[in-house]
């Protein structure tokens, strides 16, 4: 029997506020423990929690760039459990009236396009963090309460992703989409970007969904994969062998590559809802709406699409220059000077990505502007160099931050195209290189490159690659 597979994905963001949702303390990773705290993130008695508006702000927006559907009335909630990094024993986030339901976010691979339902988006607060220490012997954690209280959005999907291709499509998708909208700094090596997956298989043709599994401890989008292709198997080997699928909820061990039963349907949590009677309803005027709405960016792949359908780039290329907003920006201020938007794409996918990564540096702190790459890539246009000294030359700009007409003047490469110059140094090549000539009368193509090579060679690189090819035929049927 044909089995398919169903996803779906719960996404928490934190966003990149100054402060914390419901206190001044400030909201940064990695200072020292405990050291961002007050007596409301710690849940102290006798305190009241303070909405951030920036923060909320920035859930709403989020909420627009997914397609939701916005409660324009939207209340908190308590959601009760005990774990030893939740201060207060309950947290508060959304449960009744969640800030957006009915949502999209529309995906690319393989150049098919697919719309995945957004069930709903929350705002919440995070919770604390546990550190287990690797002491010997040691029977206790300890607790960081720097993180509670973090502002946290949840974004829920229907179960509409049918494989692993669809899944990462997703999650690199809506990255790209809290990155563009500025809401989160998305770094999963710092907690801020988490997903927890759910998944079950059915029948093909079969409407009735199976069991369904989740999956908790995914701290990286590999981790994700890994462990939906681990739970594809196991489950279908299970149905196959005649079993069923137990509804519970599972932990991905990263080192033995497995997931790990946590818990069954019947010993769910009951979190005993109810609301926040501390926080006042929050109600979104339709000018707030309009006022947010004016700020959202051209989003990925709408400008993904842009990039093929109006500047004629190839879908791959299109797709590598908008999954980073600020490189997409960058590309885009160089077309504006350069009105070729291929040319400009092959320098920024191949020379400015590769400094980028080697270097591990931000596009904002690359030292080669768009006007500065503009400037070389005209050089090149106009026979001023060639594109290997130019290639030289765009490193040099890198580690020096000179500009390209200062570097090619103090480097003398200014490339060789007079003629009579270029006829000189191809006799003389020819005069050094006599088998070459006569391999060449008797037919062997590979004498033509040698002798173009030691052209290239004695010049440095700096004779017009055209002229010579041409100058060089010219001589070779003449002798």
């Amino acid at each position: 029997m044909q089995y398919e597979t169903v996803i779906g994905l719960e996404t928490h963001a934190e966003l990149l506020t100054e402060t914390k949702l419901f206190c001044g303390c400030l909201n940064r990773f990695g200072a020292p423990p405990n050291t961002l705290v007050c007596p409301v993130c710690l849940g102290l008695p006798g305190v009241l929690p303070v909405m951030n508006k920036k923060g909320f702000e920035m859930a709403l927006k989020a909420t627009l760039a997914l397609h939701c559907r916005v409660n324009q009335f939207t209340t908190f909630d308590r959601k009760n459990y005990y774990y030893p990094d939740l201060p207060k024993n309950y947290q508060i986030s959304q449960n009744y009236l969640n800030l957006g339901v009915d949502g999209y976010l529309e995906i690319k691979y393989d150049g098919q396009e697919k719309r995945i339902r957004v069930h709903n988006v929350h705002l919440e607060e995070e919770a604390g963090k546990l550190i287990h220490t690797e002491e010997p012997g040691a029977d206790y954690s300890l607790v960081d309460f720097n993180r509670a209280g973090v502002p946290l959005l949840e974004i829920v999907t229907y179960p509409d992703m049918r494989s692993l291709e669809e899944a990462e499509a997703y999650m690199n998708t809506l990255r790209n989409v809290l990155l563009y909208t500025e809401v989160s700094d998305c770094k999963m090596q710092e907690g801020s970007l988490r997903f927890e997956a759910s998944i079950s298989l059915r029948p093909t043709g079969q409407e009735k969904l199976g069991n369904r599994v989740e999956i908790k401890n995914l701290n990286s989008m590999k981790a994700v994969l890994k462990a939906l292709e681990y739970e594809t198997g196991r489950q279908r080997e299970s149905l196959e062998g005649g079993g069923v699928v137990a509804m519970e909820t599972r932990l991905w061990d990263e080192l033995r590559e497995r997931t790990e039963r946590m818990r069954t349907k019947e010993e769910a949590h009951d979190y005993r809802y109810f609301p926040e009677p501390d926080l006042a309803p929050v109600v979104i005027k339709d000018q707030w709406l309009e006022e947010l709405s004016a700020t959202l960016p051209e989003l990925p792949l709408a400008r993904r699409n842009r990039f093929v359908t109006e500047l004629g780039l190839s879908d791959y290329d299109a797709g590598v220059l908008a999954e980073d907003k600020a490189v997409a920006d960058y590309f885009e201020r160089c077309v504006s000077h350069y009105e070729s938007p291929k040319v400009v794409c092959n320098w920024v996918t191949n020379d400015v990505l590769r400094e980028l990564k080697e270097r591990r540096l931000e596009i904002k702190d690359f030292p080669v502007g768009p006007e500065m790459l503009v400037e070389l890539i005209k050089l090149v246009e106009t026979g001023a160099v060639s594109m290997p000294v130019a290639r030289g030359v765009f490193v040099e700009m890198v580690d020096t931050k000179k500009k390209a007409p200062q570097l090619v003047q103090e480097r003398g490469l200014l490339q060789i195209s007079d003629s009579a110059e270029l006829e000189g140094i191809i006799q003389a090549i020819l005069t050094e290189n006599p088998n070459a000539l006569t391999d060449y009368k008797k037919g062997k193509k590979t004498a033509f490159t040698f002798l173009v090579g030691q052209i290239m060679r004695k010049t440095k690189g700096k004779a017009n690659p055209q002229m010579v090819n041409e100058l060089l035929k010219q001589k070779l049927e003449a002798s």
